[in-house]
């Protein structure tokens, strides 16, 4: 197919060139001249035509999107899902207006669409990656492991999300960098959210001497819990010995939070932690060795 239609160019340019090169052998050159000014004319005249179709279906492609936009705030729609629909529908309505440009203009459609649909051809296995992250975006669009807004971890990456585009989705740091994932491997891998439950649990783990009462140490990281206005009574906080270390014994404070106040309450109970510990006597441990040497008259003797 490729093939016939630079057939059929190369002919019409042939049948130009001849007519022009046998005007010049016959000496005919007002007749190029008229003829020259004649396609120039022509030329001009569906160049202004093209130029005008343009801008005028930008412009109404501009307030299709804008109705679009409208119709899909008032839905409420996901902001993630709305940027990768408002890309998509500019794209194909761009590609309709360069398509009636052709056919208004005059231009040989039939084989100007098959050296496209050969150029596609070629450019698609060319960027194929591409494709897989536009149908990774499909997938994550109709899937919804997230919405904009959500924090989430994939890809060994963390953020807030952004917005999912026709090849990528971006996220938001925590310190404020912004990261673009492909949607192909992002819709297929692991994909973890923390936004999607109302409620968290907040985990905190202390180490404690050898010898210490466990129920001391349980009692003061419940009180701690109780009081803090933030942690939810149901479920109720949860306070055990988890661990015997070589040097330590682990005790496990578990309460459970708002979303929202996850981090909050993370820090905060560290704290309050660490400032009970001090004032009640208590010991955490740091990491020792122990290492026996031989005496001098041994390593002699050996």
């Amino acid at each position: 197919m490729l093939l016939t239609t630079f057939i059929s160019v190369d002919s019409t340019v042939v049948k130009t060139g001849g007519k022009v090169a046998e005007m010049i052998r016959d000496g005919r050159f007002e007749e190029l001249g008229e003829r020259s000014i004649t396609w120039g004319i022509e030329f001009l005249g569906k160049l202004a035509i093209a130029l005008l179709i343009f801008f005028v279906g930008k412009w109404i492609i501009g307030k299709i999107r804008k109705f679009a936009d409208r119709i899909m705030s008032r839905r409420q729609m996901d902001i993630a899902l709305k940027g990768f629909l408002k890309n998509l529908i500019e794209i194909f309505l761009f590609t309709l207006l360069i398509i009636l440009i052709i056919n208004i203009v005059g231009s040989q459609t039939v084989s100007l669409a098959a050296l496209i649909a050969s150029v596609g051809l070629a450019v698609g296995l060319a960027v194929k990656d591409n494709l897989a992250n536009f149908a990774g975006g499909v997938m994550l669009l109709f899937n919804k492991p997230f919405k904009g807004g959500d924090y989430i971890e994939a890809q060994n990456l963390a953020g807030t999300v952004q917005s999912v585009g026709i090849l990528y989705t971006t996220l938001t740091t925590a310190d404020n960098k912004t990261i673009y994932i492909p949607n192909g491997p992002l819709s297929t891998g692991n994909i973890l959210n923390y936004s999607t439950q109302t409620t968290r649990r907040v985990e905190v783990t202390t180490s404690i001497e050898y010898g210490t009462d466990a129920e001391v140490v349980k009692k003061m990281l419940l009180e701690i819990a109780d009081r803090h206005p933030k942690v939810l009574k149901n479920p109720a906080p949860f306070a055990r010995m988890t661990k015997m270390n070589d040097d330590a014994i682990d005790f496990t404070l578990r309460v459970w939070v708002e979303s929202s106040d996850y981090w909050n309450v993370t820090y905060d109970l560290n704290e309050e932690i660490y400032k009970e510990v001090n004032a009640r006597g208590l010991v955490i441990p740091y990491r020792q060795m122990t290492v026996h040497l031989a005496n001098s008259t041994e390593q002699t003797a050996n």
